[in-house]
């Protein structure tokens, strides 16, 4: 196994700046992803990796070994594109043997690693046919067997899975995770969709203009985003965000909302918050409220709010409600029946021990939870 390094790489394209002098670590055997928005620089980043793009400046080292100048064929880097990228007049077979015979591999080892790579990916079966004979998920299972036969030091995926519909996307994500553990090896993923993110990362890098935004645990980054942007991108749906201000009401610090609703501040979490008014934007998921009786206990490190629900959004085990607090219009996730038709007025609890508080000028979360 072998881990990358990146360190000051720059990619421009005449005045585009692309990726601006990122610093990356990607461990032996570590599964990272690279995710952001369109236009953030992840796929120039791995295309740097890969030797299709020359970097503007910086260091790319791979096992130790600089690579930043070396060739594409001098890499050992297999990699897997978005568009499969298969030979139309090959067999199945020959396009997954492919590499091994460009790399002058002798015939007698070719074929059995071939047959390990289509077992791995469970199409064995296929071997004798064209590409145009198969259904996308099973092109993208032989461009990537294309790329696991090589037995490269480091695996590159560059959107794999953004060609096929949503159900063959869950079944190639559960074989990508397990091909990882099978092999191994050193991977890096790009996508766009946070879901893949959260769902193959041992480590996310959430990228933003051309810069690493976070990078951690996928679950680091959910219940610990240093910035606004980073709790918007993960989550479905995103994070609600509510501008508000602080105030002491019967000395004791409270959040105020612009259409008057309150929320208690626990002025031990936020150290001097309350001293003087200050604006700010209170950010709760739509998971961390929950259904609440009337008169009922309210636990410590919760508080509740009235909704008025708007839009009913039912998903089979939950059911996704809009109602408006604070000028603007929230997101709860509920169990579901729970609230079956607009115009429910029900009253919920929020769990405060969840949520963040963020400055609204630069964007940073200046407190974890309140």
């Amino acid at each position: 196994m072998a881990g990358l390094s990146i360190r000051g790489v720059e990619k421009k394209y005449g005045s585009v700046h692309a990726v601006r002098g990122v610093d990356l670590d990607v461990a032996p055997g570590e599964f990272a992803v690279l995710v952001g928005p369109s236009g953030c620089g992840k796929t120039t980043l791995l295309r740097t990796i890969a030797g299709l793009e020359d970097v503007t400046a910086g260091r790319i080292a791979l096992g130790g070994r600089e690579i930043q100048h070396a060739e594409p064929r001098d890499r050992n880097v297999a990699m897997v594109f978005q568009n499969y990228a298969l030979y139309p007049y090959l067999t199945v077979f020959d396009n997954i043997a492919f590499p091994l015979k460009a790399r002058k591999i002798p015939k007698p080892e070719i074929k059995p690693r071939v047959k390990r790579a289509a077992e791995m990916l469970d199409i064995e079966l296929l071997l004798d046919r064209y590409p145009r004979e198969l259904s996308g998920g099973q092109r993208q299972r032989v461009a990537i067997g294309r790329a696991v036969v090589r037995d490269a030091e480091l695996f590159l995926f560059d959107e794999p899975l953004s060609n096929l519909d949503a159900q063959l996307r869950d079944e190639m994500r559960s074989e990508i995770k397990r091909l990882h553990q099978e092999l191994g090896k050193t991977m890096i993923y790009v996508t766009h969709d946070q879901i893949e993110a959260m769902t193959l990362a041992d480590r996310i890098v959430l990228m933003r203009d051309g810069l690493i935004e976070q990078q951690g645990a996928p679950l680091d980054l959910f219940e610990r985003p240093v910035t606004r942007f980073v709790a918007g991108f993960l989550g479905s749906p995103q994070m609600n965000f509510i501008p508000c201000r602080t105030e002491i009401e019967n000395d004791a610090p409270i959040l105020r909302f612009k259409t008057g609703e309150t929320l208690p501040l626990d002025q031990r979490r936020v150290k001097g918050f309350a001293e003087k008014e200050r604006e700010l934007v209170f950010g709760v998921r739509p998971e961390h409220f929950s259904p609440h009786e009337p008169g009922a206990f309210v636990r410590p490190g919760c508080a509740t709010v009235t909704a008025h629900v708007e839009i009913v959004q039912p998903t089979g085990s939950r059911t996704f409600v809009q109602f408006p607090f604070g000028g603007t219009t929230v997101t709860a996730e509920l169990p579901a029946h729970k609230v079956e038709r607009p115009g429910t007025v029900t009253e919920l609890l929020i769990d405060l021990t969840r949520t963040i508080l963020i400055e609204p000028e630069s964007g940073r979360v200046i407190a974890d939870a309140i």
